[in-house]
């Protein structure tokens, strides 16, 4: 089945840019929602099958690739020569066409690493940023246009873990948030001051600040931490930006510098403190969804509303513990939200009506770990786990697994890169190659 825009009461607005040819130019695809429905997608491959070419990468990253016309672009860490590493590649070919380093430390802790956000491009630059606050425009030949260092900017971020959040770039301006702690965690972060979250606004042409908004929170500790990347949804005509992080949803006016139109919190009403955010909002036929962390339930917040809402903006909450989302950001596509519980050893995918709730199915998906999100095209969903293994399955209301295979190395684990799907290619960034696989 086909996702279109006229398709849902909830649509998505987007720039003329964002809808030629049959692109992947930011973590959740054209439509901000996961899905592409511009493009075909094959249905078998393995790492021998249908292979129109493959990478080495000099180190692990858990990017998503992007792609734009004849152009791929993905950031990954180099070991070797101690750099974080940004590629253009020729789609075609798979030959590197250029490389931008950077010279940094490579990550703060044992559980990720600096090069987790994924580019951002509108055909006429892409938008780079790493867990270090580095933000670096390039136009499509790799020539810097213009950088800036988030921290050194607005002070040192204030995470347990290793901050990752990737920029949104839509109708000439990039978008950027930092969900933070108020007080400082190990040394990072402001030690005299309160460390503010807050949402920022440049002009894609210069990098300059169009507009920083601060993000209140009454989140405590590590549950102030959000991880998520803000979506571009619209509804009743009002474009907004949707960010989750701090135990609450909200949504912002991007022509009023990032007012807040509207918020719905708390999925902890006890404010437990360990509870970081990392799977970002997704939005269809008038419904966010808001996923709890740590095996909690999913909220399916009605949109249209303003102000602090109450409990009576909840269309639904998911009471099957198997409805639950930790790291993978939930995919829209078809009229159905399709939610991936990736916590091993009974990962689960599950298919949901919008309005309602209503289960359609629920299936698992092997017995490892996934914390990539699932994508859609052409009527299949393409999951990845962290071992690498790829299951596609049919996005119908009937579950039918159509394929299964292993991209992954021997030794695979922690696999964490979503597949991007353009231009009837699935682009499959693994811990050590990025596959690309067409018909």
């Amino acid at each position: 089945m086909k996702s279109t825009l006229a398709a849902t009461l909830f649509s998505l607005t987007l720039s003329a840019t964002c809808l030629q040819g049959e692109n992947w130019p930011q973590f959740r695809g054209p439509l901000f929602n996961g899905s592409n429905d511009r493009s075909s997608a094959p249905s078998s491959f393995s790492k021998t099958e249908h292979v129109q070419w493959s990478l080495d990468l000099p180190g692990t990253g858990s990017s998503t690739p992007a792609v734009w016309e004849d152009r791929v672009f993905v950031t990954s860490t180099n070991k070797g020569d101690g750099t974080l590493d940004a590629y253009g590649i020729d789609r075609k070919s798979g030959k590197i066409l250029w490389t931008h380093t950077l010279t940094s430390d490579l990550q703060q802790d044992d559980r990720s690493n600096y090069a987790a956000p994924t580019p951002s491009t509108d055909g006429k630059r892409v938008i780079v940023f790493y867990g270090t606050g580095d933000l670096i425009a390039l136009d499509l030949d790799g020539k810097v246009l213009w950088k800036r260092n988030i921290q050194k900017d607005y002070g040192n971020f204030a995470f347990l873990w290793t901050f990752s959040s990737s920029p949104v770039l839509y109708d000439g301006q990039v978008y950027l948030q930092v969900l933070q702690r108020d007080v400082a965690v190990r040394g990072r972060g402001f030690e005299d001051k309160e460390n503010e979250s807050y949402l920022l606004a440049l002009d894609a042409t210069n990098g300059k600040k169009v507009w920083r908004h601060v993000r209140p929170s009454e989140a405590v500790a590590e549950s102030r931490e959000a991880f998520t990347t803000p979506m571009i949804f619209q509804h009743d005509g009002k474009t907004q930006l949707v960010v989750s992080g701090g135990d609450c949803i909200s949504g912002h006016d991007l022509d009023a510098e990032g007012k807040e139109l509207w918020r719905w919190g708390t999925w902890n009403p006890k404010k437990i403190g360990h509870w970081r955010l990392v799977a970002s909002p997704v939005a269809g036929e008038g419904i966010a969804l808001a996923c709890a962390p740590k095996k909690e339930p999913i909220f399916a917040v009605k949109l249209g509303g303003s102000g602090a809402l109450d409990d009576s903006a909840i269309a639904w909450t998911s009471e099957d513990k198997a409805i639950t989302a930790d790291v993978p950001t939930p995919l829209y596509y078809g009229g159905r939200f399709y939610i991936l519980n990736g916590n091993g050893p009974r990962p689960t995918l599950s298919c949901v009506k919008p309005a309602t709730g209503e289960i359609v199915w629920s299936e698992r998906l092997g017995r490892t770990t996934f914390e990539a999100s699932p994508t859609a095209a052409d009527g299949k969903i393409y999951c990845m786990n962290h071992k690498g293994e790829v299951f596609v399955v049919k996005a119908a209301d009937t579950f039918e697994l159509i394929h299964q295979t292993e991209m992954g190395e021997d030794d695979a684990q922690f696999t964490r890169s979503t597949i991007a799907i353009a231009h009837d290619q699935l682009f499959i960034r693994t811990n050590k190659k990025l596959y690309c696989i067409g018909s």
